[in-house]
C-alpha cells in the first residue's frame, strides 16, 4: 500500500492511556488539522479521557467527495482507514479496551469514522459522525456485515448541508441498525455544516454512561 498518512503527527491530550477511563479518537475534516479537532475536547465532559487525534497528509484524508466512486479516492482512503486501524490497535495495547474506546469525526473525518466502524464492527463505547455519512462505494451501496453489539452510534447533520446529502445520512443509519448498533439520528433544520450544542450534549451523555461501566 502507498504510504500517505502513515508517519504524520498524532496528537494526544487528556489522561495517560494506562490511567484513562475512556479513550477517544478524533478525526478532523478536510482542510483542518488535528489541533482543530482537539478543540472539541474542551467542550466535552471533563472525565479521565485520553484523546488521540491523527493528522492527515496535506490536511485531507482523501481528495474527492465521499459520494465519488471510491477508486477516485484511492490510495488515500485505504491509507486513512489503515491509519485509524493502527491507532485503534495502539490504544488497545496501551490499556484501553475497545469497549471503552470512542471514535468521533467531523465532516470528512465523520465519513471516515463511520466507514471505519462499519468495516470493523464490534462493541465500541461510541461512534459519532458529525456532518458525515458512510463512504460506501461512491453512489453504489456497499455490503457490511458483523455485530456492533449495541454500540451507541450518533449521526448528526443539517438538512441544508451542501456537502452531505440527507438521504445518505438516512442510509447510514439503516446500515448501522442492521449491524446491531444503537443508532441516534438527528437532522437539524437549516443548521449548515457545523457542530451544535445538542450534538455535544448527546456525546457527553454517552461518555458519562460509558465512564460508569
Amino acid at each position: 500500500m502507498t504510504i500517505i498518512h502513515q508517519g504524520q503527527p498524532m496528537l494526544m491530550r487528556g489522561a495517560p492511556p494506562d490511567q484513562a477511563r475512556l479513550a477517544m479518537i478524533l478525526l478532523h475534516g478536510r482542510g483542518a488539522s488535528a489541533e482543530d479537532i482537539l478543540l472539541l475536547a474542551a467542550e466535552l465532559p471533563q472525565l479521565e479521557v485520553a484523546y488521540f487525534a491523527p493528522q492527515a497528509a496535506n490536511n485531507t484524508w482523501y481528495p474527492n467527495r465521499f459520494v465519488a466512486p471510491v477508486a477516485t479516492n484511492e490510495p488515500h482512503l485505504s491509507s486513512a482507514l489503515e491509519t485509524i486501524a493502527n491507532l485503534v490497535n495502539e490504544v488497545v495495547v496501551r490499556g484501553v479496551p475497545h469497549e471503552r474506546l470512542m471514535v468521533l469525526g467531523f465532516s470528512q473525518g465523520a465519513c471516515l469514522a463511520l466507514e471505519f466502524a462499519a468495516r470493523h464492527p464490534r462493541r465500541y463505547a461510541g461512534v459519532f459522525g458529525l456532518s458525515g455519512a458512510l463512504i460506501e462505494n461512491g453512489d453504489r451501496p456497499r455490503h457490511y456485515a458483523g455485530d456492533m453489539a449495541g454500540t451507541p452510534v450518533f449521526l448528526g447533520c443539517s438538512d441544508a448541508d451542501f456537502h452531505i446529502p440527507t438521504e445518505r445520512v438516512h442510509r447510514s443509519a439503516d446500515v448501522f441498525r442492521q449491524l446491531n448498533a444503537s443508532v441516534t439520528e438527528r437532522i437539524y433544520p437549516g443548521l449548515g455544516h457545523s457542530v451544535n450544542e445538542d450534538e455535544l450534549a448527546f456525546i457527553g451523555e454517552v461518555m458519562r454512561k460509558a465512564a460508569e461501566w
